[in-house]
């Protein structure tokens, strides 16, 4: 389909924040990301998509960010575990089979209950219900290593389908939907940009500088602009120090939503260039 897509990455809590700051001083020099025709969540995305597809004001989703805490539970992402996520990724034969090898990581690990981490991601979300607008949420099978793409005619909850694209392996438990476990979509591809192949005008917004996960942002991107204008936005260097070395401190939400905010403003020429391009077709 012709139209507009925004691709939302993971990235944590600080990938939230600097999201939705961003988003928030695109709004500011009159680039509207949130009218996309198309969102695609992954991981922290999923969340920024559903805040973003809920009708709340941008200025009061991004005032949450500058808020305590609140629900969020403290964690940690070590070099140890990625090197373990890299190990994984180098020596696997395929995507699917690395889906399976993150699962029985994730499946091992000693973590919060599912119970509780569901009841963080609820406070994140205005609403619970899917959006009429298009939003699509990435998620992997633990135990299959399938990719699965959830929507609002999935049959999956908008709650149950945002936790298993959040489900970061190793540190979150993995999400229980229809019986089934998952892990975060993330591991697939930190952005899953592919999802969006069917429009013309795509903006991507990557918290993690190379993407991340099996499948390359680069080739992936390469791949949409044989037939669409694409720009891809990550941290600058104010922002990435504002976010730290953790992106699931909720310290760092505040610092990471308004170094976001202030990053819009170096962008804006470049994504208005795409979102306000005339349609190939």
């Amino acid at each position: 389909m012709a139209g507009r897509a925004l691709v939302l990455g993971g990235g944590g809590v600080t990938g939230v924040a600097w999201e939705l700051g961003l988003i928030t001083g695109l709004a500011d020099a009159g680039v509207e990301l949130a009218a996309a025709d198309l969102v695609v969540g992954t991981s922290a995305g999923s969340v920024v998509g559903a805040q973003l597809r809920s009708g709340v004001p941008l200025e009061q989703l991004y005032a949450r960010q500058l808020e305590g805490p609140g629900a969020e539970i403290a964690a940690s992402l070590g070099p140890a575990l990625l090197l373990r996520y890299a190990w994984i990724m180098l020596t696997s034969r395929d995507k699917r089979k690395a889906g399976v090898r993150f699962g029985r990581l994730a499946l091992a690990a000693d973590t919060v209950s599912e119970a509780d981490r569901r009841a963080a991601i609820a406070a994140r979300l205005p609403s619970v219900d899917w959006p009429a607008e298009r939003l699509l949420i990435t998620a992997i099978d633990a135990l299959s290593g399938e990719f699965r793409v959830f929507d609002r005619d999935s049959g999956v909850s908008l709650l149950d389908a945002i936790s298993a694209s959040c489900a970061v392996p190793g540190v979150w438990p993995p999400a229980t939907v229809d019986g089934r476990r998952y892990i975060d979509g993330g591991m697939r591809s930190a952005t899953n940009a592919d999802l969006a192949a069917k429009c013309d005008r795509i903006v991507v917004l990557s918290p993690i500088a190379d993407g991340g996960g099996a499948t390359s942002l680069t080739r992936q991107v390469a791949k949409l602009r044989e037939h669409a204008e694409v720009v891809v936005i990550k941290r600058d260097a104010a922002a990435r120090a504002a976010a730290g070395r953790n992106p699931l401190d909720p310290a760092r939400r505040g610092p990471s939503a308004r170094s976001g905010r202030a990053q819009a403003a170096s962008v804006a020429a470049s994504v208005a260039a795409v979102w306000r391009a005339s349609s190939r077709e």
